[in-house]
């Protein structure tokens, strides 16, 4: 082999360790991704109480993640979810006490890959009280029917707020 295929091959190999080590760096250093929830009491990040693997095999529990923020009746909810959880569709969940003391459950529209980053969650009436909001995305893995014939998609990561 001459001394030019020898640095050749020598810079070649160098950069291939060099890609290597930066891909290795790069797997695993970041976590979940974290959701940013806003009321007119303040603004927090959590990360996800429950997160699997994209086929929604494998997942890992994370209770102590839940948040608890005042979300003033009347006011509005502003939910800020980063580019990798937006990259693949999401909803978000919620309950609240009506007026006439009732509880009732809402979801916001599925929002597309890459739609959006963001979604204010506004009740339909002022005395209407926040209980709990959910971000939901979903992952891979097989549809499921109930009895009734409604389909419903596995949910990879769900991140959580707890009115206070």
């Amino acid at each position: 082999m001459s001394l030019h295929h020898r640095t050749l091959a020598r810079t070649l190999l160098g950069g291939a360790l060099l890609a290597g080590g930066a891909l290795l760096a790069g797997c695993g250093s970041s976590g979940p991704p974290t959701v940013e929830f806003t009321s007119a009491a303040g603004t927090m990040r959590t990360g996800p109480a429950q997160y699997c693997d994209v086929a929604v095999t494998e997942c890992a529990n994370h209770p102590d993640a839940v948040i608890k923020l005042a979300v003033p009746a009347g006011q509005p909810l502003t939910i800020k979810v980063p580019t990798e959880l937006a990259a693949a569709p999401w909803h978000v969940v919620f309950s609240y006490r009506a007026a006439n003391g009732g509880s009732v459950d809402g979801r916001s529209p599925v929002f597309a890959p890459n739609q959006r980053i963001d979604y204010q969650l506004i009740l339909p009436d002022p005395t209407d009280q926040l209980l709990t909001a959910q971000v939901q995305q979903f992952g891979g893995g097989t549809p499921a029917a109930d009895p009734g014939g409604e389909v419903s998609f596995p949910i990879r990561g769900s991140w959580v707020l707890a009115t206070s």
